[in-house]
């Protein structure tokens, strides 16, 4: 709270985007969470259309592109910047809660490629002084043998994707036993494959972060190495829980939508509303991090998704179709049949002429691959939803 009237005056002053909605605000005075709560919201469904009228970052960033490091293109698009600074993202700290010390060597899979994630843990392990393999997404095979030759001790990445890397070790009877512990993100985690990677051999926590502001929660274990309930709040954001859709915040265990303040002066997203449902634990974490900690990640409160990493906007769904106007309505199932996410696109059709094609929209467009399928015509609910999450949570 020390820091956050810093954080208003500089977005206020340096940022173009936030001059209008923090008119008339005193900086001075923002010192309190019931201040704090007053400030208007910038959701992250708003960020795409006002990056497009305002380009390229919409006018929250308080230094010129010249001035960072990276610049991040994420689907929608929504573009993200990197200052030049160590861990700017701050997610050593959840490496170091899963067990990940200096000196261990870590394969690192997120992307590589325009989205953050994989930049994001890399500065982290350079923070924490932990050598890095980029690998990066696919290449399955290529990853395996790196992994049985350079016998790397720690994973990052997905953990559908980790299951997918000791499912095809052991089909190959590759040596992937190094692997000892694991940081997941981006997709649900469910009990039934953490359970999965500990008879394997490997302890695996999850983090909680968006490409926007970085890490903004974290498992830990406690002293006796048993897993903590929830995720402890970063102590790099300020975190609120409001009523979906609202601004007002929720009371502690109530379910709400997660609203982050980024004390980040390069790019001060103030009440940052991410579209994430969780609730506040009221309880001190056993692991004796005294920050506030909220349950996780309990859904959605849009229609947007993510899917195996990347977040799928029903705006997407929308651009496939005026691709190809001869399609009759349509929506995105998104489904976990067994450990991996996986998208098919309904659409009204008599037939399915031309379903290879418009798969190949949906690639382009979303950056995942998907099925297409045609159903009757009128047989889709007529409820205004364009993607359809089916997954079950946890």
């Amino acid at each position: 709270m020390a820091a956050l009237p810093r954080i208003v005056a500089v977005a206020r002053q340096d940022a173009p985007g936030y001059r209008d909605r923090l008119a008339g605000v005193d900086p001075a005075a923002i010192v309190s969470r019931e201040a704090l709560a007053r400030l208007p919201l910038t959701r992250k469904s708003e960020l795409i259309e006002v990056q497009r009228r305002q380009p390229p970052l919409g006018g929250f960033a308080t230094v010129p592109l010249s001035a960072v490091a990276r610049v991040f293109a994420s689907p929608g698009p929504i573009y993200e910047i990197e200052a030049r600074r160590a861990d700017f993202y701050r997610m050593a700290r959840a490496l170091y809660a899963a067990g990940i010390r200096p000196g261990d060597l870590i394969h690192n899979t997120f992307s590589y490629h325009l989205t953050p994630a994989g930049a994001m843990l890399e500065s982290a392990a350079a923070a924490l002084g932990c050598p890095v393999i980029p690998a990066g997404t696919g290449q399955t095979e290529q990853q395996l043998r790196t992994i049985a030759d350079l016998r790397p001790v720690a994973y990052v990445g997905t953990p559908s994707f980790l299951k997918i890397l000791l499912d095809r070790a052991r089909q190959t009877a590759t040596d992937a036993s190094s692997l000892k512990k694991a940081l997941v993100g981006a997709e649900a985690f469910p009990a039934v494959l953490r359970e999965e990677f500990r008879g394997r051999g490997i302890a695996a926590l999850q983090c909680y972060g968006t490409a926007d502001v970085g890490l903004i929660a974290y498992e830990t274990v406690a002293e006796d190495g048993s897993l903590c309930d929830g995720m402890v709040v970063d102590e790099g954001v300020i975190l609120e829980i409001v009523e979906p859709g609202g601004t007002t915040p929720v009371p502690p265990g109530e379910v709400g939508e997660v609203v982050v303040t980024a004390l980040t002066p390069e790019y001060p997203l103030i009440r940052f509303a991410t579209g994430d449902l969780s609730a506040l634990l009221t309880e001190p974490s056993p692991c004796g991090r005294t920050n506030h900690r909220i349950k996780g990640w309990l859904g959605r409160a849009d229609q947007s998704a993510k899917v195996r990493g990347m977040f799928v906007h029903p705006s997407q769904v929308m651009e496939v179709l005026r691709r190809h106007p001869a399609m009759g309505r349509a929506r995105l199932v998104i489904e976990r049949p067994q450990s991996a996410d996986a998208m098919t696109l309904l659409i009204e059709s008599e037939d399915a002429a031309g379903s290879e094609a418009i798969a190949a929209t949906l690639q382009a467009v979303t950056k995942l691959r998907g099925e297409v399928r045609a159903v009757p015509p009128g047989s889709l609910p007529q409820d205004g939803k364009l993607i359809d999450d089916r997954r079950p949570i946890g």
